[in-house]
């Protein structure tokens, strides 16, 4: 079942994330960011326990970022991330936005989810807004993928 995350799921999520980040998969987010940013965050709740999670950004006009995806090893494999994928594009719909997009190290899961590879120049507000306080910056080595959903009006 998937559904909004709530204020008392925060640790369950922050530890889901930041052990996918300790193995290299994706970069760690904050608890302050997770805090800030709850309202995005859907997670997968199997057997009782959260089994993995991911956020729809609202970054601009058309414009939204799947980001902080992620299940657990143990039930990897099972449609679960392809599932919050598709809960993120429901409610990009449901706020009439056209075009997802993600860094990602995970490509090949992402093309499987109608993901395209894209440059990521064609994201400033992303660069300017999130990637600028990244470690990373500016020798970013994620993918950007995009992926139009078109919208419901």
């Amino acid at each position: 079942m998937i559904r909004k995350a709530r204020v008392e799921d925060v640790r369950k999520i922050h530890q889901l994330i930041n052990q996918a980040a300790a193995q290299g998969e994706m970069l760690p987010r904050s608890l302050g960011e997770l805090y800030d940013n709850l309202r995005d965050y859907f997670v997968y709740i199997r057997d009782g326990n959260i089994a993995g999670t991911g956020a729809l950004h609202i970054c601009w006009e058309n414009l939204a970022e799947v980001r902080s995806l992620c299940v657990a090893d143990s039930v990897r494999g099972g449609g679960i991330g392809r599932s919050l994928v598709e809960a993120c594009v429901e409610e990009a719909r449901t706020y009439d936005i056209g075009k997802l997009f993600l860094l990602t190290y995970q490509v090949e899961f992402f093309k499987k989810c109608g993901f395209t590879i894209t440059d990521k120049k064609v994201f400033p507000q992303k660069i300017w807004s999130d990637c600028i306080k990244c470690a990373k910056f500016p020798e970013c080595d994620e993918t950007a993928m995009i992926r139009e959903i078109g919208k419901t009006t």
